[in-house]
């Protein structure tokens, strides 16, 4: 898979991204990314990338042109169809399933903006969509592209060692994670679970399907309101409630 990011900061992508799972597989050759500078396409001597907003107000506002040529550029240097997503507080919330979808294209062009945002008529004639963090402004596009791409890149096969190690993340099923543990069994006299020591398989994978129905009840309800529970389900969420209250 291939992502290209337009912005005004692409070492701070290529240095990020260079670490890690993007990193390894970016190495493998799995994954692939470049960076475009709007600044390079600029006809000014100032390479001018922004300019005041009509209309008055504080802040300046990143300029159509070197925004549309740097895409342009990012389109033509490789093939195969790309969608293009500007990051914005403005966007829709990214959730896992969305960047399941993303994991299944051949490129992603995300546009990372900065200062007030970009002109709204770059948005209109170019982006596919927007897609948002969270309720929050941060002071550019960079961090939540590095996010985006290192959340999908995990999705694409062969980029992690356990092909499985990405099914059991939080919100993949609509639930939050299990909790894990490693060794020491003991640790200031908490202990490893029993029934992890087990060797059951069963019997483990029941007890990590209630924690986490459990552990979804207690630090985010709000997504059991959204997920049918089967009768295993429910009677496990019930048993997590009853081994709580006691």
């Amino acid at each position: 898979m291939r992502f290209d990011v337009i912005s005004l900061f692409p070492d701070m992508l290529t240095s990020a991204a260079s670490c890690g799972v993007t990193g390894r597989a970016i190495e493998k050759g799995i994954v692939e990314l470049s960076v475009w500078n709007p600044r390079n396409y600029t006809q000014d001597n100032h390479h001018t990338v922004d300019d005041r907003p009509y209309g008055g107000g504080p802040g300046m506002v990143m300029k159509y042109e070197p925004l549309r040529e740097a895409l342009e550029q990012a389109k033509i240097s490789g093939s195969g169809s790309a969608k293009v997503v500007y990051l914005s507080p403005q966007g829709k919330p990214i959730s896992q399933d969305l960047l399941y979808q993303a994991s299944k294209l051949e490129r992603l062009i995300l546009i990372a903006g900065r200062y007030e945002g970009i002109d709204e008529r770059f948005i209109e004639s170019y982006c596919d969509e927007e897609w948002s963090l969270g309720d929050f402004v941060i002071s550019g596009g960079e961090l939540a592209a590095l996010v985006v791409i290192d959340a999908v890149s995990r999705l694409v096969p062969g980029v992690l060692g356990t092909e499985d190690s990405a099914k059991q993340d939080s919100h993949v099923d609509g639930l939050l994670d299990c909790p894990h543990y490693t060794r020491p069994e003991n640790i200031n006299e908490k202990q490893v679970p029993d029934v992890l020591l087990s060797g059951n398989h069963a019997e483990i994978a029941r007890w990590r399907l209630k924690q986490s129905l459990g552990k979804t009840w207690l630090k985010r309800p709000d997504l059991l309101q959204s997920k049918r529970l089967n009768k295993e389900q429910q009677d496990l969420l019930e048993e997590f409630k009853t081994e709580l209250d006691d």
